[in-house]
């Protein structure tokens, strides 16, 4: 029998550091005020117009591939998950395969939206391809360049303080070492409040899920014209171009979800909390990881928070923080790593794997 290994890990953050007294002097916040309510101090942006999500994957990518042990040709697969593409279409996986160039192999590259969770629901896509033994080298990305497409006024401070750019990658690999690599996978959903946490114009909707339910917000859609709906000028006026968020409610879930996904990865596997080695969760709010933190009974230093430092950078932060933990010789073979996400859609996961 097949199981999933890492069998390589590589991150990048752009240079440009971004604190919160950067910020505070083209919005009304203050370091006090986003420390308080995130834990983040500060963040990185890529370079504009020399920096993109691909590039930005690309350079984590060629260090997973490097400490892998093969050669970038070796790769049978792409999985490139993110929020903050490079184009509405395509993807960034072909990007991605054509700036690593391996276009010659022509392999599959599968692009995946499931923002904060991106990472999860890419390792366990990956997970099955390769203990099927469809695949044998799997590069999983997740990366994003969120400082394109931030709201940097007053009026959008509860959601731009937040994120940052980053990229991570693994490469994953078949083992027949038993009790190795991926035990298991937990994916999870639920559409009922997509709009509390969302990205939602331009897009091909055309106003239609905010009449569903009864939202009057007049986006420019009543007498726009087809080919005129995609990005209208009241958009524009209005702000409706930047990502929302109800952030109370959010983390009213998240604290919930987080909990109920890692107990499910427990229960499947038969292990318990105290078995847990190394907890890597989704860098969306340090409030939120120490809340998992408390209720798991874990250490400081069985918990692996970077978002001090990066901020929330979404389906890049897992692979980001994992790698960095590995760096620093906190996660050795044999532990039990536990990693677990929640976001936009909503969209939450949870995977051990035995490292």
């Amino acid at each position: 029998m097949l199981y999933t290994k890492v069998a390589g890990i590589g991150h990048y953050v752009p240079e440009e550091v971004v604190t919160n007294n950067d910020l505070a002097e083209v919005m009304e916040t203050s370091d006090e005020w986003i420390q308080e309510r995130t834990g983040i101090r500060e963040r990185r942006y890529g370079i504009k117009h020399e920096e993109t999500t691909t590039t930005m994957g690309v350079r984590a990518a060629e260090i997973a591939i490097e400490r892998a042990g093969i050669q970038k040709e070796d790769v049978d697969f792409i999985i490139f998950a993110t929020l903050s593409p490079d184009y509405y279409f395509p993807g960034c996986g072909v990007l991605l395969q054509r700036e690593l160039g391996i276009t010659k192999t022509e392999v599959g590259a599968l692009d995946i939206r499931n923002q904060c969770s991106g990472f999860i629901y890419g390792l366990s896509i990956a997970d099955q391809f390769v203990k099927t033994g469809m695949y044998k080298n799997v590069l999983l990305v997740g990366a994003e360049m969120h400082s394109m497409g931030l709201d940097f006024s007053t009026r959008g401070r509860n959601v731009t303080v937040i994120f940052g750019d980053g990229a991570g990658a693994v490469v994953l690999q078949p083992t027949e070492e038993e009790n190795r690599g991926i035990l298991t996978t937990h994916l999870h959903s639920d559409g009922t409040y997509a709009e509390k946490l969302a990205f939602i114009n331009p897009g091909a909707h055309g106003g239609y899920h905010h009449k569903k339910m009864g939202n009057e917000v007049d986006y420019g859609y009543k007498d726009a014209k087809y080919g005129e709906m995609f990005l209208t000028q009241t958009m524009m006026d209005e702000a409706h171009i930047y990502p929302n968020m109800e952030g109370q409610f959010v983390f009213k879930l998240a604290v919930q979800k987080f909990p109920e996904v890692i107990q499910e990865a427990l229960d499947k596997t038969g292990l318990t909390k105290e078995d847990i080695d190394m907890f890597v969760p989704h860098q969306a709010n340090l409030r939120i990881s120490q809340f998992v933190q408390k209720r798991l009974g874990l250490r400081d230093d069985q918990v692996w928070n970077n978002i001090q430092k990066y901020g929330n950078t979404t389906a890049a932060s897992i692979p980001i923080a994992l790698c960095e933990a590995f760096e620093a010789g906190k996660v050795n073979k044999g532990d039990l790593v536990c990693l677990a996400a929640f976001g936009s859609g909503f969209t939450w996961g949870s995977a051990l794997i035995r490292w």
